[in-house]
């Protein structure tokens, strides 16, 4: 599962946003300092020639998930529970 593995699975809200993506386009998302159940992110994309898109994103992650992915796995939130 990828979740657990502590890696960001996205939707588009909007799938037709999935064509603004280019080959060398540098990936940011914003909100993850806020990162909540039912509360989307923002995907900004920068193109090579400077411009940027912002995509809105989803996602259906629970707050064990999100713990999960702030620690990096849920392996390493195990260990870090253990540890202290």
């Amino acid at each position: 599962n990828l979740k657990k593995q502590g890696i960001l699975a996205l939707t588009f809200a909007d799938p037709s946003d999935y064509a603004k993506i280019q080959e060398d386009d540098l990936i940011a998302i914003r909100g993850l300092k806020a990162f909540a159940p039912g509360t989307p992110l923002t995907m900004v994309l920068t193109h090579k020639d400077g411009k940027t898109d912002e995509v809105k994103v989803s996602h259906s992650y629970n707050a064990d998930q999100i713990r999960w992915f702030k620690a990096g796995s849920a392996l390493n939130l195990l260990r870090q529970q253990i540890v202290h």
